[in-house]
């Protein structure tokens, strides 16, 4: 592993972006196409059911979500559709080409396997969607909108995130960090050569989140991935902004499982002094 862990610096004189940002949820032109499932797009989905990398997962894909996948080629943000890079309970994510015939990933929830009550902890009490109902499919379409908004503040806050590219429905398009032949590992996977080095930068991506106004919620070793000999943050669907209820409850959390899991490694980590830093406001830096 390497001891570099190089780090993103924030572009000057941008703004982190407003926690009162509005997020749309309301119906997208996915949800469009699927009602109006004309002559192309019933051919699109046909093709894509004989794919043979989607044989045993239709769960995966109902029509909306191929309309999803349809209008994200229509737009260029996908030219061609790989096989999955994982698999997870509420998610699957693929490799594709993208514009320009660089990789990206595609990420793709279920709407129906999704854990609708988990993804509510996270979604109410945030300002973004005081307005979102209890209908599963548009929770789980909130969700992924706001995994788009998080990781675009993220880099905006010079946190090395995988880029955002384009959203529809429950379909996230995202630079894909690390080939699917040799993909970037989590630290957990990994031995961390240099934990002091590698504890300074993940204390330093959260500060930095937390000024722009975001709370992971769900950060550890797990969520850290290395590529090469940088340190990058994954996951950030449910990442929150600090005005939410529980903010402060999953800082502290987020704190305890990254001074834990560097203190195993043999870095100087405490999580309450990685709270102190993290919450520090910039006038207190320059004293």
């Amino acid at each position: 592993m390497s001891d570099d862990f190089g780090m993103v610096e924030p572009q000057e004189g941008e703004a982190f972006g407003d926690e009162w940002e509005e997020i749309d949820v309301t119906d997208d032109a996915a949800d469009r196409i699927a009602r109006r499932r004309d002559r192309d797009f019933d051919e699109f989905r046909i093709r894509m059911k004989d794919a043979d990398q989607f044989k045993v997962e239709q769960s995966v894909f109902d029509d909306a979500t191929f309309a999803a996948i349809y209008k994200l080629v229509q737009d260029g943000h996908i030219s061609a559709f790989g096989g999955p890079i994982s698999t997870g309970k509420e998610a699957n994510v693929y490799e594709a080409l993208g514009a320009d015939e660089t990789d990206v990933a595609v990420k793709i929830y279920r709407i129906n396997a999704s854990d609708f009550r988990h993804m509510r902890d996270y979604l109410e009490g945030d300002p973004r969607f005081e307005s979102i109902g209890n209908d599963k499919g548009q929770v789980v379409r909130a969700w992924v909108r706001k995994e788009f908004a998080n990781l675009e503040r993220a880099q905006r806050a010079g946190v090395r995130v995988p880029s955002p590219i384009a959203v529809q429905r429950n379909v996230l398009v995202m630079e894909l960090v690390g080939l699917v032949e040799d993909r970037a590992r989590r630290l957990s996977e990994v031995n961390v050569e240099n934990p002091d080095t590698a504890y300074e930068v993940a204390r330093e991506y959260m500060r930095r989140l937390h000024r722009a106004g975001l709370v992971h919620g769900d950060l550890s070793e797990y969520n850290l991935i290395i590529h090469e000999g940088e340190l990058v943050v994954i996951d950030l669907g449910q990442a929150v902004t600090v005005h939410h209820p529980n903010a402060e409850e999953f800082l502290r959390r987020d704190c305890r499982n990254i001074a834990k899991f560097f203190q195993r490694q043999g870095a100087d980590a405490d999580p309450d002094s990685l709270y102190e830093f993290v919450t520090a406001d910039e006038a207190t830096d320059e004293e």
